[in-house]
Parts: C-alpha cells; structure tokens; sequence
C-alpha cells in the first residue's frame, strides 16, 4: 500500500511539472526565445597606452564567449543584442612597496567603455565601464608577461560583459 501511495505521489509530482517550462543553461545566462542574433562591434583602443593587439583580442574574446555559451547567431551589425565599446584604459602601476622604496609587485589595469543594447527588451540596455587588473613580480618586465596578463584580464572583463548582458542573478 505504501507503494502505491509513493507510486501516485510520483506521479502527481511529474505530471505536475510536465506542463512546465524549465529555461536552464550551465553558464547562467538567460536569453529572450525571441533574441536571434547579436553583434559586437571592433573595440578601437583609445587608452592613452596602445596596446597593439589588444583591442582584437578582447573583441575576439567577446564574440567567442557569446557564440560558445549562448544560441545566438554572431552578425556583422544590428543584432538583436548589440554590443560596442572601447578600450579607455591600459595602465601598469606599481603596488605593495617594500621598505626600501623599490615595488614588489607590479599591477596591469585594462578599463573598457561597454554599451549594450536589446532591440527587444530596452529595459536590460546599459552603458558601463567595466576594470580589471592582474599582479606581477617586478623583478619580471611587462614585456615578458603581457600577453599572458592581457589573456587573463581578457577573460574577466568578458564575463563581465556577458554577466551584466544576459546572467539575470
């Protein structure tokens, strides 16, 4: 008898959510069913320091975590999601002094300018600036760590972007 009760228990439950919609993704974002496309624009460098290859390696960096984690198809220009910006900052400052005046650790800071725009919902539009920075010895130069720096800042300030554009936390 207990069996059955557990039996139909399972079955109310099931049958229960059966006329439910989940709308669930691994990565957190959720996007409208009626969001098709988006399009991210080349991010021109206006930093006072240029970077040479940094402003194709954030914008590539964009397009590749939008199309990766999301169903939407990457167009040239008006998207239903549209996403434009520009680098505004490249920095390296010096950080933890030590007593003799000399930095242990060096910091690199990229700062970009991000505007978001859906056709659909005007209500999730933003402009923002988004910053990140990584830590280095200084006993090392920039020149020998700054790709690798740039790829790790690079993948912050994406989540950023892509968490403010489409994870609804």
């Amino acid at each position: 008898m207990r069996k059955i009760k557990l039996l139909i228990l399972s079955l109310l439950i099931c049958s229960a959510f059966a006329g439910c919609k989940l709308n669930y993704s691994f990565t957190g974002g959720s996007v409208d069913p009626k969001i098709k496309s988006i399009s991210i624009l080349t991010f021109p460098n206006v930093a006072p320091i240029i970077q040479p290859t940094l402003s194709q390696s954030l914008t590539e960096a964009l397009r590749d975590k939008f199309s990766s984690q999301t169903k939407l198809t990457l167009v040239t220009k008006d998207g239903d999601l549209n996403i434009e910006g520009s680098i505004t900052g490249y920095a390296t400052t010096p950080e933890a002094i030590q007593g003799n005046e000399t930095a242990a650790l060096n910091r690199l800071t990229i700062t970009i300018n991000v505007k978001f725009t859906n056709k659909i919902d005007e209500k999730m539009n933003f402009e923002q600036s988004f910053s990140r920075f990584e830590e280095y010895h200084s006993n090392v130069s920039l020149a020998a760590v700054e790709l690798s720096l740039i790829k790790d800042i690079d993948d912050e300030l994406v989540d950023d972007v892509f968490n403010k554009a489409v994870v609804n936390w």
